[in-house]
């Protein structure tokens, strides 16, 4: 598995466990939505439990509202975010 795969993997699980969602990781679709109509279904609560976990877990602060629609659009866009923070791209 890449690293790149292996990091979506691991994002992915990280949404399960700290949202508590009710799907497994290997359902949710690298380019699927998080937010939104036809999207994964998650909220503003969501939104902040999840940029504490992602500077917690990887470092990344999310410094503005613009920046976190646009990193938390989706996996990948978390992934390339997070790559691009820990200078794995």
């Amino acid at each position: 598995m890449s690293n790149s795969a292996e990091l979506k993997l691991d994002i992915k699980r990280m949404l399960v466990d700290n949202l508590m969602l009710k799907i497994g990781a290997e359902e949710i679709g690298d380019d699927q939505a998080l937010f939104g109509p036809g999207s994964l279904g998650l909220d503003s609560v969501d939104a902040l439990q999840l940029v504490v976990a992602l500077e917690k877990n990887y470092g990344l602060k999310i410094p503005d509202a613009a920046q976190a629609r646009t990193i938390l659009h989706s996996v990948n866009s978390i992934a390339a975010a997070v790559a691009q923070a820990s200078g794995r791209n």
